[in-house]
């Protein structure tokens, strides 16, 4: 390729390439804060889970380099290789729970949960072995017991998929469903359900706030209320020094607490509207040729030029 065309070239990966990157990071420090750290601090305020979500990336970021030795090494330098099998052993356990969510109803958390640790489990105990004894090749085969590293990753990942689904089956079978009245408009068959949605969560949230007044009343009447000091966050940001503005600026924080906009009945039945799976019948069609054109040309590009 000529010179300018090569430097597009480089340049449109690297963008898709830190694109890809600042996707990844910043989803991992979301779930990390959210789903597990809340869990162990759930007094923690926003600024905290802020705080903790950045040092979360940076984390990521050095473990992210550090690995660059490991992928050298596996699978020969062939980098596509090492991507591919690494997402065979993780991908397919997310894969079939997330299908499973949307198409199967009878799925539960139990069942999800461990039919994730189940096939991740699996998953690793072919990553575990291929990473000890090495991938090998025709002239040096790998000493990896032919029981664990004997089928190909690509079929391996179709076996971990069905194997992650069964899981998940057969514990949301053992245990008891989730009533209609949480699902609707949140699995395929219930899509067009116009009845109200109960959130799962929404219970529970209920029920802390009616522990917590009951604890409240209780240590009223006991005389053991203590008073709750407020502080205005906008005293407290400019108390700080420059040293930890310019830190509270680095993650985001700022002394302004924006309040959400409210919206006009108009406004709010737009929105509602935007929400809708109403589909016009022309434009279904329109979208559903296009999508079955589309497919047919990537299959021919694909078998063609493999």
């Amino acid at each position: 390729m000529p010179n300018g065309l090569r430097g597009l070239m480089l340049a449109v990966m690297l963008a898709a390439l830190m694109s890809s990157l600042a996707s990844i990071f910043n989803s991992s420090g979301t779930l990390f804060t959210m789903d597990i750290y809340k869990r162990l601090r759930p007094q923690a305020n926003d600024k905290e889970l802020l705080i903790v979500g950045r040092v979360w990336i940076l984390l990521l970021v050095g473990v992210s380099i550090a690995w660059i030795p490991v992928i050298q090494a596996a699978q020969g330098g062939q980098l596509f290789d090492y991507i591919q099998s690494i997402s065979s052993y993780l991908a397919p356990p997310i894969a079939a729970i997330f299908l499973l969510g949307v198409f199967v109803k009878r799925v539960n958390e139990e069942g999800a949960f461990w039919g994730m640790m189940g096939g991740l489990a699996i998953g690793m105990a072919r990553m575990i072995p291929e990473f000890v004894y090495g991938t090998g090749s025709c002239l040096f085969p790998s000493n990896c017991p032919r029981l664990i590293c004997g089928v190909h990753y690509l079929y391996f990942a179709l076996i971990l998929f069905l194997a992650t689904a069964a899981i998940a089956m057969g514990v949301s079978l053992c245990t008891s469903p989730i009533p209609d009245k949480h699902l609707h408009r949140l699995v395929f068959s219930l899509r067009h359900s116009k009845e109200t949605r109960v959130d799962l969560d929404t219970e529970e949230e209920e029920e802390a706030k009616r522990c917590q007044q009951r604890a409240e009343n209780a240590a009223t009447k006991n005389g053991r209320l203590e008073p709750v000091l407020e502080v205005d966050d906008a005293k407290a940001m400019t108390s700080f020094g420059r040293l930890r503005r310019g830190l509270a600026w680095f993650c985001g924080m700022s002394s302004d607490s924006p309040k959400e906009p409210e919206l006009s009945p108009e406004e709010d039945k737009g929105f509602q509207h935007l929400a809708g799976i109403t589909e016009h019948p022309l434009w279904r069609r329109v979208v559903n040729i296009n999508a079955v054109i589309m497919m047919a040309l990537a299959i021919f590009m694909w078998g063609y030029y493999a």
